[in-house]
């Protein structure tokens, strides 16, 4: 009944705006309803358009007009209302008078980005135009004679364009058409739409326009139609049908030219420099230079290692065997010596510095190997870029990515941080056609949405005025507030009006942004105001009592009238957090693959030499509803992986969290330069090293965590790569759909590494015994899928069936995965395993339309996942907190490695919390995660033979490191007790102690020397990094064992409330620093820093004024307090704030574990003259 009511409303719409043509600004607000794909109902049948997927049948043709459907795979359909955005394909393809109803290509493009579409389980799957009003920075109406804009009817894009700026007409009526236009003119019947006459395509010399069959088509993999429907290929892929009926031949340009291209012509034309039959010396073409000059740039390698050099690695190896050689005696020393006095305090200690030499020998183990990299994006650009006899045009043969930018709550993590991330994206030196961005927002807020609407308008402007000026970095908040001269290195004379005029829209912008909140409260709240007021008023004419209370839900509303599918401010059923429908959004459709160039009029600034295109941007919010567990920030990454593979399929994604953005506009190629080098396709992701903004200049606890960023992933990345990090990290799709490598991994077992199994051959009686080669089943369902097997058997009918259990019931899905798998090999040449041929990924892509976002829909529903291996071997691993080590350890576990990648620029930059205690509680979850990991199958224990031993201790250490706690806090109690009872771990302070002491100490620090020699840390940094080692310690780590044993035993969680307190100076860059949140985290760092103070001042006293004092056990204790409280004094003066400002609750903890811990010292050692005390002491009257 409601589909119903809708077409009626659609049709009236119709009727009134038949008589003249619409423009895309007042299209309104029309319905388009796609049924459910679990929906019971028949799907009636219609007129196939595009993909044999998209079905389209006006009001007025009914049931029994509807034609034979094309496709009978998909279970759901679209029903579009004839709109001049929308024509069906019958208006296209008849040779009509009217040029309005001319539409093939862009009225589906239009349609896409303006079309909210929504669906999810047990609903149907909407699709509503909405209004295209929202943006200042919409073009300004076209008025006639200025030949600007298409004069195909529904259509607003540009006319084509020369070189030189000027408007081309490919026909002689000088009929004004766009190039997308002019493509769907020439694929349908070759005739002009506006003298109705066949198009000379004798175009002139600067018309490059793009002709159909003009760049090699990708060989696409060998399907069964019947089974797996094709899918359009999208970004990656190219789809187009050979020019004439003929492929391109190569062999075309043999003797074509005057051996300026040496390598390819069949002989060497005469030439006065090169001789008769040589090649030339120097020649004039791009690819001069002779066959050996040319072979070697195509050979030339993408990047290359440096390892440290021997002066300075070597000792660092050395001095690591040699303090452990010295741990072992020293160890062996203590156990052999026990202090007989004290045996409780010995044997804590010796227990405590064990786990210590384990847990070294953990962490430094994996340090022996570092490794540096560098890139070389100038021999990428000769590859990929440049003229050949595959890619005549020089376009693009780089591979799509696809950025995943997460957000969950705009009340955390600001809308304006979020659009500059984007922003940065967006104007990336990358193939804009090759780029497509999606923000996940998991909170399905309106706020995040209307605030991405205004970035992809905003955008419209800062992207060309960033390529134009090649702005760094292109984050206009980070750009506008960096210090020192702008003006620096530019060289355009309108660089100084260009950066005003976009500062001032800058601020502009914010402002929108900043008050959309109370715009979508106020806007929600007259909305509602109304709807109550018609309910009242119908209520009143239905006789009923207007006196008793409406009770109408609060909705959020959009601006073009309706309700917001998401999240309500006021939740509701089916619009609360937990529970909504899925929404995706295409904010900037996909661009074309020919440039086109800007002017001032649209883009506020003079760019008529520069690329104005956008990459695509899609706005997604998975579904959810209550009953399915959603796995948080690992299952919306989940649903970006299926939800582009359907839209771009780019074969390598890029994830970043909303507060780091790209402060090296090339970050990107610097990624490809090692997935597409020789042997790249082994490598499952690039890490990069994270850099934070907003740090205090003295790095009080330790944020920026250059330790681990400059030390142990270096280290790591010379063995099977770093861990995964969770933001800042190129993947290859291929190894996140859970698929092996292309080349079996080494196995590194023990009885390998020990005794050579892996080069040992299997000998018999009879000689050397031949193994049948063996493939694992991913690799089959691969091979089955792409059509490569040799012989169709059984069994690979069956592994093609397996493809949709694993992956879910998607067929749309399940066939992009051999075109991904495809378009992310390497280039093909001399040396190069799996390589794709040249020039595979230079064509155009398709335009979305509605049924592809359909199937989109239909796999971001909260049920999709179910009976699938999504989350358990397939993209982001479930079942931890720490989500990203778990994603990485699997894919090193299956034979892949990884690669480190730290670049003279930043490539990435965020934001990191400097408050004490949001900084423990950050450090708490990543612990917890560990916790997990450890009690998990995760455990590096449990790993597959295929990962390096060393690479296993790294991961063992990772889930072990949380339990140093338990020992560290011991020990730091042990110089207190010691200093109590008088006794101390040795039982005097004997040469040999000291001796050992004084070497284990020196060859640490000399360690940490060469660390910081080879790593390019500072020294203050690695002292940060123990002090906050040991206040983690003492807090969040024990924290989270003991979070994770109730978890792991009990089943029980326990969460950390906080406190939150103003800071004292709200003007201050740093305020959040001084700002005390108190946390029961706080409790035990507190209580080591009392027991010790209190410890040092009772021994100090009872030494001086003792009848035979004990020095040496005296200075040993108090030496031991002393370290632990120097270790601890970042955390002592963060509970201090401002300026002694502390917070009251500090001392009452002080004094409260004063007095018990002074009447413990009573209770357990009372004076040894009681009687006496009691006689000349104090008594109570």
């Amino acid at each position: 009944m409601r589909v119903l009511v809708d077409l009626h409303r659609m049709i009236l719409q119709l009727r009134q705006t038949f008589k003249y043509l619409l423009s895309p600004e007042s299209t309104g607000y029309q319905s388009v309803v796609m049924a459910s794909p679990r929906s019971n109902q028949k799907p009636p049948l219609g007129v196939s358009r595009r993909t044999g997927r998209y079905l389209s049948a006006t009001p007025e043709e009914g049931d029994e007009s509807i034609r034979e459907e094309v496709s009978t795979e998909m279970q759901y359909r679209v029903h579009v209302p004839p709109t001049p955005d929308n024509q069906p394909m019958d208006s296209m393809v008849s040779n009509s008078p009217s040029p309005r109803r001319f539409h093939q290509g862009p009225p589906t493009q239009q349609f896409v980005p303006s079309t909210l579409f929504t669906g999810g389980h047990k609903a149907e799957t909407r699709g509503r135009i909405l209004d295209k009003k929202s943006s200042d920075y919409e073009p300004a109406p076209k008025t006639p004679g200025k030949g600007n804009t298409c004069s195909v009817g529904g259509c607003d894009q540009r006319t084509m364009r020369n070189e030189n700026g000027k408007d081309s007409y490919p026909c002689s009526c000088s009929f004004k058409i766009c190039r997308d236009c002019y493509s769907d003119a020439m694929n349908i019947n070759g005739k002009c739409p506006g003298c109705k006459e066949e198009y000379n395509t004798g175009l002139e010399e600067n018309d490059h326009l793009p002709v159909k069959g003009q760049y090699k088509a990708l060989p696409s993999p060998e399907y069964d139609d019947a089974k797996y429907p094709r899918v359009d290929t999208r970004l990656s892929v190219v789809n187009n049908k050979p020019k004439n009926g003929v492929d391109f031949d190569p062999g075309s340009w043999l003797y074509e030219t005057r051996g300026t291209y040496g390598y390819g012509n069949a002989v060497w034309p005469k030439d006065e420099e090169g001789g008769k039959n040589g090649p030339p010396v120097g020649g004039g073409g791009p690819l001069s230079g002779g066959a050996a000059a040319f072979a070697e740039k195509k050979a030339k390698p993408l990047t290359r290692k440096l390892p440290i050099s021997a002066g300075t690695i070597s000792p660092y190896r050395f001095l690591a065997l040699l303090r452990l050689v010295v741990l072992g005696f020293y160890l062996s020393w203590r156990i052999r010596n026990p202090n007989r006095q004290a045996m409780w305090l010995w044997g804590m200690s010796v227990v405590c510095e064990i786990w210590f030499a384990f847990s070294w020998i953990l962490d430094q183990v994996p340090k022996l190997n570092p490794v540096n990299r560098s890139t070389d994006l100038a021999a990428l650009k000769e590859k990929f870029e440049k003229v050949t006899p595959e890619n005549p045009e020089a376009r693009s043969d780089l591979p799509g990515i696809d950025v995943f930018v997460s957000t969950a709550d705009p009340e955390k993590e600001p809308p304006l941080v979020t659009a500059n991330t984007i922003f940065s994206i967006l104007a990336a030196e990358y193939p804009v056609e090759k780029l497509a961005i999606y923000l996940s927002d998991d909170g399905g807020a309106l706020l995040t949405f209307e605030a991405l609407a205004e970035t992809a308008s905003f955008a419209r402007i800062w992207v060309p005025f960033c390529r134009k000026h090649d702005i760094e970095p292109r984050n206009p908040e980070a750009y506008f507030m960096t210090r020192g001269d702008p003006t620096r290195g530019k060289l355009s004379v309108d660089f100084v009006k260009d950066r005003r005029r976009m500062k001032r829209e800058y601020d502009e912008f914010k402002v929108r942004i900043n008050g959309l909140p109370e715009a979508i409260r106020r806007r929600s709240d007259a909305y509602n105001a109304h709807e109550e007021a018609r309910a009242q008023r119908a209520q009143l004419e239905a006789g009923g009592d207007i006196t008793k209370a409406m009770n109408m839900p609060k909705a959020t509303w959009m601006a073009d009238g309706s309700h917001w599918p998401g999240t309500w401010i006021t939740s509701s059923k089916e619009h609360s957090r937990g529970d909504h429908a899925g929404i995706i959004q295409v904010m900037l459709a996909p661009p074309g693959s020919e440039p086109v160039m800007g002017n001032e009029e649209e883009n506020l600034i003079d760019v008529s030499e520069i690329d104005v295109r956008l990459p695509m941007l899609v706005y997604v919010s998975r579904e959810k509803r209550p009953g399915y567990d959603h796995n948080k920030k690992a299952g919306a990454m989940n649903a970006l992986v299926r939800t582009s593979a359907i839209m771009s399929n780019g074969p390598f994604i890029l994830n970043l969290d909303c507060d780091h953005y790209i402060f090296n506009s090339l970050a990107f190629r610097e990624a490809m330069c090692f997935m597409l080098d020789r042997g790249g396709d082994k490598i499952c992701y690039v890490q990069f090293p994270q850099r934070f903004e907003g740090v205090d200049p003295n790095d009080r606890y330790a944020n920026r965590n250059t330790v681990f960023f400059d030390v142990n992933m270096r280290a790591l990345d010379g063995l099977q790569g770093p861990v995964y990090v969770g933001t800042g990290t190129c993947f290859r799709r291929m190894a996140l759909y859970g698929f092996d490598p292309p080349r079996e991994a080494k196995d590194h077992s023990l009885w390998n590494l020990c005794c050579g199994g892996s080069k040992q051959e299997d000998k018999s009686f009879w000689g050397p015994k031949k193994k049948k080669a063996t493939k694992k089943p991913r690799e089959m369902q691969v091979e089955a899928a792409n059509g490569e097997h040799e012989e169709e058997d059984d069994e690979n009918h069956a592994l093609k069936g397996l493809l949709p259990k694993s992956f879910g019931d998607s067929l749309a899905f399940v066939t992009s995965i051999p075109i991904a798998e495809f378009s992310g090999r390497p280039l093909g040449g001399p040396g190069v395993k799996n390589g794709r041929p040249p020039g595979s990924l230079t064509g155009p892509r398709e335009p979305l339309d509605a049924a592809t976002v359909a199937a989109a829909i239909e796999v971001i529903s909260c049920f999709f996942e179910e009976r699938s291996e999504w989350g358990q071997r397939v993209g982001w691993i479930y079942g931890s907190v720490t989500e990203d080590v778990v994603t990485g350890f699997r894919m090193h576990n299956r034979g892949w490695r990884s690669v480190y990648c730290v670049t003279k620029r930043d490539a990435f930059r965020g934001t990191v919390p400097i408050n004490l205690t949001d900084r423990l509680h950050q450090v708490l979850r990543w612990a917890t995660g560990s916790v997990e990991i450890f009690f998990s199958k995760n455990n590096a224990l449990f790993a597959g033979t295929r990962m390096k031993l060393l690479q296993r201790i790294a991961y063992l250490n990772v889930g072990v490191y949380p339990f140093t706690s338990i020992f560290l806090i011991v020990y730091c109690f042990l110089p207190a007790m010691s200093l109590f009872s008088g006794e101390f771990i040795v039982e005097t302070l004997s040469v040999t102690f000291l001796a050992y002491l004084l070497t284990i100490s020196v060859t640490l620090l000399l360690l940490a020397l060469l660390e910081v020699r080879w790593s390019q840390i500072t020294l203050e940094e690695w002292w940060r990094n123990e002090q906050f080692w040991v206040i983690g310690g003492t807090s969040a780590h024990l924290a989270a064992v003991l979070q994770g044993l109730l978890k792991v035993v009990a089943g029980v969680e326990i969460s950390f409330t906080l406190t939150s307190k103003a800071a004292g100076d709200e003007d201050d860059e740093f305020a959040e620093l001084y700002a005390i949140k108190w946390s029961s985290l706080m409790i035990p760092p507190i209580t080591i820093m009392l027991i010790n103070i209190i410890a040092i001042a009772v021994a100090v006293s009872r030494t001086i004024y003792s009848t035979i004092p004990q020095w040496s056990k005296l200075v040993g204790g108090v030496f031991f307090s002393v370290w632990v409280l120097l270790h601890l004094y970042p955390f002592a003066k963060g509970l201090m704030g401002r300026r002694g400002r502390t917070s009251t609750v500090v001392f009452v903890w002080a004094g409260l574990l004063a007095i018990v811990i002074s009447l413990l010292w009573v209770t357990l050692n009372p004076p040894s003259d009681s009687s006496g005390l009691e006689a000349g002491g104090f008594q109570f009257p």
